[in-house]
This record gives structure tokens, C-alpha cells and sequence, in this order.
């Protein structure tokens, strides 16, 4: 047997293997993660405290969170996600992961903002969902712990996040974010106080309108900041209660008798 033959046989096979390899990632290409990456990416509009979640550049899903108690808490910008952490402690307080006191909740998603690296802030649980929608933390963007979680399980790290204050719909963000191609949609004006308020209205005034008519027992079926067919519904009830014009606008008489200014 000429083992030094069978030897020199081995190293042919292997050099021609390992050509092969490099000249189909070079005519084919191989897919990476960061290439993986940019189909899915996170947008946060302050204005209205929505998250919007995108596969494939479809808007796949909206969750509704919680920001900075004022705008210049939580970071605007275009960040990544760099770590992802389950039952992540709260080192200021002392609070192990996991334990029902821990206002991180069950889930972390670390961003690289303001020079930090996944550590100052992030998305993230909390243990106090009534403050989910509002305008609450120290920076963070809080979301439902079942909510983040979902959330938690669809998003690799270095996946792009968004944050920003605008009247543009989420679709506008991403196109000017270059998150997504096409032409942008027409942006939605976020109403503020003294307007009026009518099904389309978001923003801040139409989160008052809801939490006044679900705290006097007429449920909008969630506090959004959005005017939609619930936030419609109770105003109906509500007029129609109070012997007013039932027509489903909060103009001055509606809004005077509801006490909003």
C-alpha cells in the first residue's frame, strides 16, 4: 500500500473542497447575520407611546409602551439592540431577576444609546402595567411583560430601533430611517389639547379623553392615544347619557361637560 500516495490523495481532496466552498460564497453569496438582521426592526414614537414591530418591511404588530417622563429622558435617534437578557437583575435597587419587585420585568433588550452599551437603556418588562402607555420611566421604554416577551422571541441583536417624536406614521419613519423603501405615507397630526377631538385623532389629548370616560364607566377598551371605533363608541354612550348631541365629536360642549379643557 502506498500510504504517502493515499496522504498526498487526502490533501488534493481537501485543498479542492475548501476552493470549492470559497468560489460558491463568492459567486452565491452567504447570508449573515447582520443581512438577516435588516429585515426586522423596531420603531418608537414618543408622540403617541406606540411600538411598532416590522418583518420583512411589513408592520407586523403595535404594542403600546411607556417613555421618559420628560421627552429628553429617552433617547431619539437610530440605535441596535446589543444584548438580550431573561430576568435581568436591577442592580440600583438590589433586586435579583425574577423577583416580582424587579421593575424590569421578565425581559431586557439593551440599545447603544447616548454611548451606552446595552446597560442605561433599553425595552423592556415592568412590574406596574398600569404604567404602560404613559409617560413613566427614567429613560426606558417599558412594554406588558407577556408583550416583551413575544417581542423578546422575534428580534436578534443588532436588530435597528428607532426612536422618535413625529406626527408621521410609522411607514413615513421607516422610509426616512431608510428602514424601508417606496414613498412615504401621509403623515397623521398628533391633536393636542384645546382641538377637537373625533374619530382619527391620536396623541396626547385623546389619552386624557380616554382615561376621563373609562374612569366615569364608559371603557374605550384600552388607552392608546388613538380615536378609534371603541374611543367612538364610549363618546356616543356618553352623550348620549348626558342628553348631548350623539354624534360621536368631543367639541367644546362635550368637552366642557366631560371638565377638559
Amino acid at each position: 500500500m502506498d500510504v504517502g500516495g493515499i496522504k498526498l490523495q487526502r490533501k488534493w481532496f481537501i485543498f479542492l473542497s475548501v476552493a470549492f466552498l470559497l468560489l460558491f460564497s463568492l459567486c452565491f453569496g452567504v447570508p449573515s447575520s447582520s443581512a438577516a438582521t435588516v429585515n426586522k426592526f423596531i420603531i418608537i414614537n414618543k408622540a403617541i407611546n406606540r411600538l411598532a414591530y416590522y418583518e420583512n418591511g411589513q408592520l407586523k404588530r403595535q404594542f403600546k409602551v411607556g417613555t421618559g417622563r420628560s421627552r429628553s429622558l429617552t433617547p431619539e435617534g437610530k440605535f441596535k439592540i446589543v444584548n438580550k437578557i431573561v430576568n435581568r437583575p436591577y442592580y440600583t435597587g438590589h433586586i435579583p431577576g425574577g423577583d416580582p419587585r424587579n421593575p424590569l420585568g421578565n425581559r431586557w433588550m439593551g440599545l447603544n444609546a447616548r454611548g451606552t452599551w446595552g446597560t442605561t437603556y433599553g425595552i423592556h418588562g415592568n412590574n406596574n402595567p398600569s404604567s404602560i402607555g404613559g409617560y413613566v420611566s427614567s429613560g426606558c421604554v417599558r412594554m406588558y411583560d407577556n408583550e416583551v416577551e413575544w417581542l423578546f422571541n422575534q428580534v436578534p441583536v443588532n436588530t435597528p430601533v428607532v426612536i422618535t417624536t413625529s406626527k408621521s406614521s410609522f411607514d413615513a419613519i421607516a422610509v426616512a430611517n431608510g428602514l424601508k423603501g417606496g414613498k412615504s405615507t401621509p403623515s397623521v397630526p398628533v391633536t393636542t389639547s384645546g382641538e377637537i377631538l373625533k374619530r382619527g385623532s391620536r396623541g396626547p389629548a385623546v389619552v386624557t379623553l380616554q382615561k376621563k370616560l373609562t374612569s366615569i364607566g364608559f371603557n374605550t377598551k384600552g388607552i392608546d392615544g388613538i380615536f378609534g371605533p371603541n374611543t367612538d363608541s364610549a363618546v356616543r354612550s356618553y352623550q348620549r347619557a348626558n342628553h348631548l348631541q350623539v354624534d360621536g365629536i368631543v367639541g367644546p360642549i362635550t368637552k366642557k361637560a366631560l371638565g377638559l379643557k
